[in-house]
C-alpha cells in the first residue's frame, strides 16, 4: 500500500476529468485497494485503530482462528451475516463501522425497520460488544440469537513482574469489556 491518504486522494479527484482515469490509476497504483480485499483492508484497519488483535477477535466472537483467519482475508467466503455482525462486535465496531463492513462483505447493513437488526443496533450504540449480552438481549425480545455455541467474552491478560528482577514470577490480571 502507498502513503497517500483518503484525503488526499479524494482532492486529486476533485479536478480530474473522465479521461484522466487511467492516468490516475496508473500513478496511484500503489494506493489503490484490491476490491476483493477492501473487507479485509478496511476490518483490519479499524482493528488496528482499536489494538485489537486478531486472536483476541476471534476469541471473543467464538469462532477458531484457521476459520475466523479465512473469514477476515477473505480466503473463504461466507452467507453467515450473524458472523460478521459476531466478528465486528469482537472488534467493537461502532455502528457506522459494522455496516461498512457488512457493505464490504456484499451483505445488507443492520436495518432499523427489522426488529432483530433494531436489537443489534441498541447493543452497538450503548457499546454493549459481549456477544453472549447481545445474545441475551436478543432472546428476551424473542429474537434469534447471534450464535448458537457460547461465546467467551473478550479477555485481555496484562502480566506484571513481582519482583524487582523481573524474571522469575508472573501475575495475571484479567480485565474483561463490559
Amino acid at each position: 500500500m502507498g502513503d497517500k491518504s483518503t484525503y488526499v486522494l479524494n482532492k486529486i479527484l476533485e479536478n480530474a476529468k473522465p479521461k484522466d482515469i487511467r492516468s490516475y490509476l496508473a500513478e496511484n497504483k500503489e494506493d489503490m485497494k484490491n476490491s476483493e480485499k477492501a473487507f479485509y483492508y478496511f476490518f483490519k484497519d479499524t482493528l488496528d485503530k482499536k489494538r485489537i488483535s486478531l486472536k483476541e477477535l476471534y476469541i471473543s466472537a467464538g469462532v477458531s482462528e484457521s476459520y475466523g483467519g479465512k473469514i477476515v482475508r477473505m480466503e473463504r467466503h461466507t452467507k453467515n451475516r450473524d458472523l460478521i455482525i459476531r466478528l465486528c462486535l469482537a472488534g467493537h465496531f461502532n455502528l457506522i463501522e459494522t455496516n461498512r463492513a457488512l457493505e464490504l462483505y456484499k451483505m445488507s447493513p443492520l436495518y432499523p425497520r427489522i426488529t432483530r437488526d433494531a436489537c443489534i443496533i441498541i447493543e452497538i450504540n450503548n457499546r454493549i460488544y459481549d456477544i453472549s449480552k447481545v445474545d441475551e438481549f436478543l432472546t428476551e425480545q424473542k429474537e434469534e440469537p447471534l450464535s448458537t455455541v457460547p461465546v467467551v467474552p473478550m479477555v485481555r491478560i496484562y502480566l506484571i513482574p513481582l519482583n524487582p528482577s523481573g524474571t522469575v514470577s508472573f501475575t495475571a490480571f484479567r480485565f474483561t469489556s463490559s
